[in-house]
């Protein structure tokens, strides 16, 4: 298991060399910095930033967003002289980082910055309330910046539509590949690289299902322009660097993206966003479609084409449309993106409506009322949201999500009618299974899923495995380290409880009203009527085929009725529950 670093402070910057002439300062945070769906594992996170020091000139990569400012201004300060550093290089430019910007450009006027032509647009905005607009140069892929000693840098753009501005950056030198956003992850631990890679491979794969999946076409384009490089280190934005292990980090990524593309199922997600909480909303969508098994494929519409726009929507089972509202109204990609989709779509297709919005929402009244009256049916009510989403309503749009893929999977298996069902599958319908109630808490968000699929797998620690269909809301609060309740259903008593929690959910709907629980230590409802039940503490998963197989360890439990007996699930197929 990955351990958290141990010091009295949440947050610190440890500065390390990595490569000749070339230093890491990484802001170590402990706790999570943000409420966006991204960071929902809560296991820390780190922000990289980056120093190579050529015989000619200086650059600095990527300074954190203002969470770290004044300790990574304090750590830069005391190991480097601002006056030697010539270039200050982003990956990509974030409203966050405005406050680390601003301050370093106050320090030292005489920075170059070095980022991508749409990343210009954005900096220029974001800094014009700077007494002196600094040096901006936007380069294009291929050109090199040669930082002297053989420092011969090498730039690719690589936008997605999630970052339109993106930027990679190569050094021949030391053959580091700065990655910026690809290859991370949100996570906090002792070790600066990649070591030991397996037991932080779930917080590898949230990343990428959170910020990759949903553009895995952009990003598969982006892989072949850089692996030619035969980069040794990929220097990340976020979480531990990959030395080690980098070829086959490179290889699940391969993995990952054609597992999107290849699936035949998919859902587009159509944005546009003022301040970021409606790309907030939507990559929370995204994240709980992802979670079935079906693709997903995300557009800002403020940088998509209109040809984009009408691929996506022709060739998905369903879309999804999000707005801001901006003086009573939709912005104009949006309503751009509407005509295509009302010129575009068939009436098959599931649609559904969100956004953000600070005094009114006219906009998603708008998006709503012309899918109505268009004929369109919605996977899910409409997600209207004012100011910034919190994690209550994060974690709904997630489940928003999910219904949305749920409804898309049952029309599909209506059409083509329930198959009858193979010896095979009669055979293993045969195998028992106990009834469960599955409870988590986490940060006041509650779930709860009936579980069948459960089986002591070790003495010694006392575990088992449960096995989640990847389409269970439940299971987003079910990664190593999560807390939760088992719940054993008694024989005789089980029926009411069972029948309970096979109802549909709602996003965001409580799952526990009429029903009588407490409070576990670790926090999760205790069903009172239970047979009996375990804290319980999440380890390791793997996922397999439909299903995710978590394994858990009992931390603590009481058994209610000493005579009573787990209540046992019959199956006639093992094709379904």
């Amino acid at each position: 298991m990955v351990s958290l670093i141990a010091q009295p402070q949440q947050r610190d910057v440890q500065v390390i060399p990595i490569g000749s002439d070339t230093t890491a300062l990484r802001g170590r945070s402990l706790k999570r910095i943000k409420f966006e769906i991204e960071y929902a594992l809560q296991h820390g996170t780190t922000a990289n930033s980056y120093l190579v020091r050529g015989s000619n000139a200086a650059a600095l990569f990527d300074p954190p967003g203002e969470t770290f400012t004044p300790l990574f201004l304090e750590a830069l300060q005391a190991r480097f002289s601002l006056a030697s550093i010539d270039y200050l290089i982003l990956g990509h430019v974030n409203p966050n980082r405005a406050q680390t910007l601003e301050a370093l450009l106050v320090l030292a006027p005489h920075l170059q910055i070095i980022c991508s032509s749409p990343a210009e647009r954005s900096l220029r905005e974001l800094l014009h309330e700077l007494p002196q607009m600094p040096q901006i140069r936007a380069v294009r892929s291929d050109e090199i910046l040669d930082l002297g000693g053989g420092h011969c840098l090498k730039f690719i753009t690589a936008p997605t539509p999630r970052w339109p501005d993106g930027l990679i950056t190569f050094d021949p030198l030391t053959r580091i590949l700065y990655t910026d956003k690809f290859f991370g992850a949100h996570l906090c631990t002792d070790q600066v690289f990649d070591e030991g890679m397996a037991s932080f491979e779930p917080d590898l794969r949230y990343y990428f299902d959170c910020l990759m999946a949903p553009h895995a076409k952009q990003v598969s384009q982006i892989l072949e322009r850089v692996l030619p490089l035969g980069a040794t280190t990929y220097a990340t934005g976020h979480g531990p660097l990959s030395r080690y292990n980098l070829n086959e980090l490179t290889n699940r990524y391969r993995h990952w993206i054609q597992e999107q593309i290849s699936r035949t199922t998919s859902v587009a997600v159509l944005y546009a966003s003022a301040y970021g909480s409606t790309a907030t909303l939507a990559q929370a969508i995204a994240q709980g479609i992802t979670r079935t098994g079906t693709a997903v494929e995300m557009l800002n519409c403020e940088f998509a084409t209109p040809e984009e726009i009408r691929e996506a929507v022709e060739k998905s089972a369903g879309f999804l449309i999000g707005s801001p509202t901006l003086g009573g109204h939709a912005p104009t990609p949006i309503q751009t993106a509407l005509g295509i989709v009302l010129a575009t779509a068939q009436k098959s297709q599931l649609a559904g409506v969100f956004g953000s919005f600070g005094w009114s929402g006219e906009a998603i009244d708008l998006l709503e009322d012309k899918l109505q009256d268009a004929g369109f049916s919605f996977g899910f009510a409409t997600l209207r949201v004012k100011f910034k989403p919190t994690e209550t309503i994060l974690k709904t749009c997630e489940e928003a999500g999910t219904d949305f893929a749920q409804a898309l999977r049952k029309t599909r298996k209506a059409k083509q009618g329930r198959k009858p069902a193979t010896d095979t599958e009669q055979a293993v319908g045969r195998i028992t299974n106990g009834l469960h109630v599955i409870t988590a808490n986490r940060d006041g968000v509650r779930s709860a899923m009936l579980a069948s699929w459960v089986a002591q797998a070790t003495f010694s620690p006392p575990g088992f495995t449960i096995a989640v269909a990847k389409e269970r809301a439940v299971g987003s609060l079910l990664y190593p380290g999560d807390l939760f309740v088992l719940n054993a259903l008694e024989e005789g008593k089980h029926i009411g409880l069972m029948k309970h929690f096979l109802k549909p959910f709602g996003p965001g709907e409580e799952r526990f009203e009429g029903i009588q629980t407490q409070t576990a230590d670790n926090g999760a409802p205790i069903l009172c009527d239970a047979l009996s039940y375990l804290e319980c503490r999440v380890t390791q998963m793997m996922e397999c085929g439909d299903h995710w197989l978590v394994y858990c360890v009992a931390t603590a439990g009481k058994v209610f009725n000493e005579k009573g007996k787990t209540a046992v699930h019959y199956r006639a197929s093992g094709s379904h529950y």
